[in-house]
C-alpha cells in the first residue's frame, strides 16, 4: 500500500522531545492542529468549571478492558494553573519511558477515585488528604493495553515537592498548563491507512513528549476550557 504522505505538501512531523520512544508506523500523515488559540492560558478557575462533576458508571464493555484510574492533579502558583505527571521508568516492561498521569488499574472492590489516591500515593508520596477531587473527565479505552481508564481531576493548594517512591517512576513534574498550548506545542498524527488509522496526540514540552492516552487526557481537558 503506497504511503499517503507521498507527494503531500505537509513537512514531515518531528517525532518528539526527549528520551521517549514513539513507535510511529510507516503510513501516517498529520491530522489538524490544535483547536485553541496559541499562547492560551487558562485560569485554574477557567479549568475548574470546564470540568463534570458528575461520575458516570464505569462501562469497559466488550472485550477484556481492565478498568484503571488516573489522577489529573492541578495546582496554581501564581503564574497559572501546572499539572503534574511522571515520567515511567526505563525498567518497567510496558509504557517504558513514556510521560504520564499517576494511576494504575483498579483493584477489587475499588472505585475509581480510590485507585486514582492510592496510585498517587505509591508512586509520587501525594497526602490523599491533601487532594480536593473536583470531578473526571471522559473515560477512554487504550488500544494496544486493553485498559478502559477513569481520569479523575483534583487539586492541591500549593506546588507539593513530591520525589518518586516507586521504580516504576524515574521523573516527577510540575509542568504549567501553558507549556501545552503555546504556539506549535500540539499536534496530531494520523497513524494507519483509512478507514482503520487512528488519530493520536502529541505535545512536545521543552525536554519530553507527551502522547497516548496522557495526551488524550490533556487535550480533553485544554478543549473543554479553550475551544
Amino acid at each position: 500500500m503506497a504511503d499517503p504522505r507521498a507527494g503531500a505538501e505537509i513537512p514531515p512531523a518531528p517525532i518528539g522531545r526527549g528520551p521517549q520512544i514513539i513507535p510511529r508506523p510507516p503510513i501516517w500523515s498529520l491530522g489538524p492542529g490544535a483547536p485553541w488559540p496559541a499562547g492560551a492560558e487558562p485560569t485554574l478557575a477557567d479549568v475548574l468549571r470546564a470540568v463534570p462533576d458528575a461520575v458516570r458508571p464505569i462501562a469497559p464493555g466488550e472485550g477484556d478492558a481492565r478498568p484503571s484510574a488516573v489522577l489529573v492533579l492541578l495546582t496554581d502558583v501564581g503564574d497559572g494553573p501546572e499539572v503534574l505527571l511522571t515520567r515511567r521508568s526505563w525498567e518497567m516492561r510496558n509504557h517504558r519511558g513514556e510521560v504520564s498521569f499517576p494511576g494504575g488499574r483498579m483493584d477489587p472492590g475499588e472505585t475509581a477515585l480510590d485507585t486514582a489516591l492510592r496510585e498517587a500515593r505509591e508512586e509520587v508520596g501525594l497526602d490523599p488528604g491533601a487532594v480536593t477531587v473536583h470531578g473526571e473527565l471522559e473515560h477512554l479505552h487504550t488500544a494496544v493495553m486493553r485498559s478502559y481508564i477513569v481520569p479523575k481531576v483534583g487539586t492541591v493548594a500549593q506546588r507539593i515537592d513530591l520525589q518518586a517512591q516507586t521504580i516504576e517512576v524515574e521523573r516527577v513534574l510540575w509542568v504549567p498548563l501553558a507549556a501545552f498550548t503555546r504556539e506549535g506545542a500540539h499536534r496530531t498524527e494520523h497513524w494507519g491507512a483509512p478507514p482503520l488509522d487512528r488519530t493520536l496526540h502529541f505535545f512536545e514540552l521543552e525536554d519530553e513528549t507527551v502522547w497516548g492516552a496522557t495526551a488524550r487526557i490533556i487535550f480533553d481537558l485544554l478543549e473543554r476550557v479553550l475551544a
